[in-house]
């Protein structure tokens, strides 16, 4: 079954607690942590204090996306947070598959993540041969609410190819205006993990578990 991975940065931080209590009886679910520090990308977002008291406060996985200049540090100081799975940006770092290494020595699952203007050939064929993850942003990175860019099917399209051809097994996750208007197609296209925010967050509460669901359909 393909995961859903809800964005928490477009929840409804005044009722944290209550919005992913929300979420407690879908199975195969995630959350997803946007972290940003303002100078790899255009904003900023979760501290250490908050994405601690995150691991506490669900027992879903929680799966860290960092988008930051820095991924060594946040990978030293958040690898006995509790997070399931992170992936950092290859743009950010001269040493991927080293920084790959490293990852999955403290996550259960670590990734890369790539922004819409990296080629799938622009990445090292020994990293993809590693990677328990891969993120796929079909968006800029840095701001929830984008629309869905389209070059992102043709490396939908190269990923599985490499799969096929390499015998690899890691998931392929998208986060961009992703919808229940192209998350058939997403799926049908190889894609293992939809992350979804203004699309899920910007209903009522009562509404998630449908929206979520409405995205698998």
């Amino acid at each position: 079954m393909t995961i859903i991975s809800p964005s928490i940065l477009s929840c409804n931080f005044l009722k944290i607690q209550e919005e992913l209590d929300v979420f407690k009886n879908i199975d195969n679910l995630w959350f997803h942590l946007d972290v940003m520090d303002g100078h790899f990308v255009p904003n900023l977002t979760f501290g250490h204090p908050i994405i601690k008291q995150l691991c506490t406060a669900t027992n879903k996985p929680l799966d860290a996306h960092l988008m930051v200049t820095n991924p060594e540090f946040y990978i030293d100081t958040l690898k006995d947070y509790g997070l399931h799975n992170l992936t950092f940006h290859v743009e950010a770092t001269k040493e991927p598959l080293q920084l790959l290494k490293k990852t999955k020595k403290y996550f259960n699952s670590g990734g890369i993540s790539i922004r819409p203007k990296t080629n799938i050939s622009d990445i090292d064929i020994n990293l993809l041969k590693e990677i328990d993850l891969i993120l796929l942003m079909s968006v800029e990175p840095g701001f929830g609410g984008q629309i869905f860019i389209e070059n992102t099917w043709q490396k939908l399209t190269e990923l599985m190819m490499f799969k096929k051809n390499n015998n690899a097994h890691f998931q392929i996750q998208v986060d961009g205006g992703v919808n229940n208007k192209n998350s058939k197609k997403l799926i049908e296209q190889g894609v293992d993990n939809l992350v979804a925010g203004s699309f899920i967050f910007s209903r009522s509460p009562q509404d998630y578990s449908q929206l979520v669901e409405s995205l698998r359909n």
